[in-house]
C-alpha cells in the first residue's frame, strides 16, 4: 500500500514538472516571437537567443512544477 502511495506521488512530482516544462518552454518562446513583432522593438529583443530564452521558460516551468507538486504533496501528507 505505501509503495502504491509513492508511486502516486511520485508520478504527481512527474506530471506536474512536465507540465511545467512545457508550459514555461511554449510562453517564453510566444514571448520572444512577440517581442519581435512589436511595433517598438528594443534591443533586448534583438540580442536574445530565442531558443536561450526558451530553455530558461522550461526550466522555470520546470522548477515551478516540481514546488508545486512537492507543496501539494506534503499537504496530502500532513492531511492524513
Amino acid at each position: 500500500m505505501v509503495i502504491k502511495k509513492n508511486q502516486r506521488l511520485l508520478m504527481l512530482v512527474v506530471s506536474c514538472s512536465i507540465t511545467g516544462v512545457i508550459l514555461g518552454g511554449t510562453a517564453s518562446w510566444a514571448e520572444s516571437s512577440l517581442c519581435l513583432q512589436d511595433s517598438k522593438v528594443t534591443s533586448e529583443c534583438l540580442t536574445q537567443d530565442p531558443i536561450q530564452k526558451t530553455i530558461q521558460g522550461m526550466s522555470t516551468g520546470l522548477l515551478a512544477g516540481a514546488v508545486a507538486a512537492c507543496s501539494a504533496v506534503w499537504q496530502l501528507r500532513h492531511e492524513d
